[in-house]
């Protein structure tokens, strides 16, 4: 899941642990939107969870059929050993969107093509190369003008890693540091997903199921930076009656909120060498963090010149009492004025659930607060994300945006990437925004926060510009029910109802598109985080799903 708005290597959710089976089951089966213990605000289910805890019961009552379970069975039986090996092959590829380049010109996107099409030729899947889409898709001896097709959505691109946070590379599937877990990028956003419909495909190929609807995985190679050449390339294709986009979460995701963003720059106003080599206060001269659009931020940095023992000693004490925040502090005090480097590490989430993680930006301006900071960009800065954002999830602070919908749940914002250029400091700040409110009031009320809060500090920030993506809610996709249908027969979960989510995925722009997978409801997605995982238990009830719903929706009666 990403962002549908050019020129970002940007947008990041969630899956380290799963909850405690009642509060895993409670959260499927809520109608519409789910709480947060912490706040009571209403949030939605994210784009991708975690590992399945729960077996399916011999005597489970089920509505699908016995060709459907039995492949399924032995795809599992068959493929898990060649599914790794695969998904380590493909995470291998650094497909992450470089500036200036295309999947052709790419040499890592070229050479992880070519691997899909060699993986496709060996399963016996077609594939077609269409330079931004790759269409991998199984009984094309059938397809003809008019030939019904069931259309798998998912994406090949990948968002940044940041290396010195993994225990080994990025790029290298790592089955041994936590056993039990595939961690590499991609495995969750969204190579995994890729194998696993490449496998139901071979499965089902396999055992020569009769099908009445041709089975088309589509591959975008962009969706996380640029959606113009996909909606370019739908404009010439005629995609599947019906869609399953499996870059999100079950049981089936009917709505997402839109993508949005607000951006300004605070401008410089440093202070000379003269003022800092004769400073007699502290001076916040550097603060920064994050990496991504989409990525509530791990890390953020502040540097502060002519630091005494006694501003030391208060941020320490403050620090200490941060929860869910780490600190390291060093203090240069060789030649005078001292100098203070503070470095804050928080917890890495996709944007689209913030509550997920701990933002290391707002949580670093937060324990700079309250002190007489000179009038610098680094001060005032900070000041913004104190004065608008604060330590909120659901823009609390930045004047009358908040709002929320009873089955989409809040808006959120999150402070994402905070730089230091030549111009002066650089902000982005990553939205999610549901039904609820429009655009052109979203940015009536966005400017009437950020000129209020120019006022009050006398400065004019540069560059102000917002971006609010459009939320999608999907209603009678004929195939909702089998969906519902196969995820409450694998988890035992009975009458699981659709979700929302904070996310967005190519789903806005494909026909009866809904999300099924590749995440579950309860845990934490990783798939925007340093050290993205799937667990080999939920990579394989995934397979089982996956073969099954593509089945059930296309085998002939």
């Amino acid at each position: 899941m990403s962002s549908p708005v050019n020129s970002h290597a940007n947008s990041l959710l969630k899956r380290s642990r799963a909850l405690p089976l009642s509060l895993f089951i409670a959260s499927v089966l809520a109608p519409q939107a789910t709480f947060s213990s912490q706040t009571q605000a209403p949030t939605v289910a994210s784009e991708t969870k975690a590992p399945a805890t729960v077996q399916t019961s011999a005597s489970a009552p089920t509505t699908l059929s016995e060709n459907a379970m039995s492949v399924a069975e032995y795809a599992v039986a068959t493929y898990q050993k060649d599914m790794v090996d695969s998904l380590t092959q493909l995470v291998s590829f650094n497909t992450q969107a470089v500036e200036g380049q295309t999947p052709d010109t790419n040499p890592a996107f070229v050479d992880f093509k070519a691997s899909l099409k060699e993986l496709s030729q060996t399963l016996g899947l077609d594939y077609a190369d269409h330079g931004y889409v790759l269409l991998i898709g199984l009984d094309a001896n059938v397809l003809t003008k008019d030939m019904k097709k069931l259309g798998i959505v998912t994406h090949g691109d990948v968002q940044p890693a940041n290396p010195a946070l993994w225990a080994k590379s990025p790029y290298e599937l790592d089955t041994t540091s936590e056993p039990g877990k595939l961690i590499g990028r991609g495995t969750e956003d969204d190579k995994g997903a890729i194998v696993t419909a490449m496998y139901a495909m071979k499965a089902i190929k396999d055992k020569q199921i009769p099908l009445d609807r041709r089975i088309e995985l589509v591959v975008y190679l962009a969706e996380e930076s640029d959606w113009a050449p996909l909606k370019a390339f739908l404009k010439d294709y005629t995609p599947a009656q019906i869609n399953i986009t499996i870059d999100a979460e079950y049981p089936v995701v009917t709505a997402e909120k839109g993508w949005s963003k607000i951006s300004f720059t605070v401008p410089k106003m440093m202070p000379n060498n003269d003022d800092l080599a004769n400073t007699q206060a502290p001076i916040l001269t550097s603060f920064f963090g994050g990496y991504f659009a989409s990525q509530v931020p791990q890390q953020a940095e502040a540097q502060i010149v002519g630091s005494t023992p006694a501003l030391l000693a208060s941020l320490k004490s403050k620090a200490a009492a941060q929860k869910g925040m780490s600190y390291r502090f060093e203090n240069q005090c060789d030649t005078q004025p001292c100098h203070l480097h503070i470095f804050a590490d928080g917890k890495a989430a996709h944007s689209s659930t913030p509550e997920d993680g701990v933002n290391a930006v707002t949580h670093l301006a937060a324990l700079l607060a309250n002190e007489p900071w000179p009038k610098t960009n680094a001060a005032m800065t900070m000041t913004a994300m104190n004065e608008l954002v604060g330590l909120g999830l659901y823009a609390e602070q930045f004047g009358e945006i908040a709002y929320s919908d009873s089955f989409m749940g809040p808006m959120t914002l999150s402070p994402t990437v905070v730089a230091e250029t030549d111009k002066g400091t650089e902000v982005t700040i990553n939205l999610r925004r549901p039904v609820g409110k429009t655009p052109a009031l979203l940015s009536s009320q966005t400017l009437d926060a950020l000129n209020a809060w120019q006022s009050k500090h006398q400065i004019s920030l540069n560059d102000v510009t917002s971006y609010w993506g459009e939320p999608m809610v999907m209603k009678d996709a004929p195939h909702q029910q089998t969906l519902l249908d196969v995820f409450a027969h694998y988890t035992q979960i009975p009458d699981p109802k659709p979700i929302a989510i904070g996310g967005s995925t190519n789903s806005k722009l494909f026909p009866n598109a809904l999300s099924f997978g590749p995440a579950m409801p309860g845990a934490e997605y990783t798939g925007h985080t340093e050290k993205e995982f799937i667990t080999l238990e939920q990579f394989m009830l995934n397979l089982k799903m996956y073969t099954a719903a593509f089945i059930e929706l296309s085998a002939k009666r």
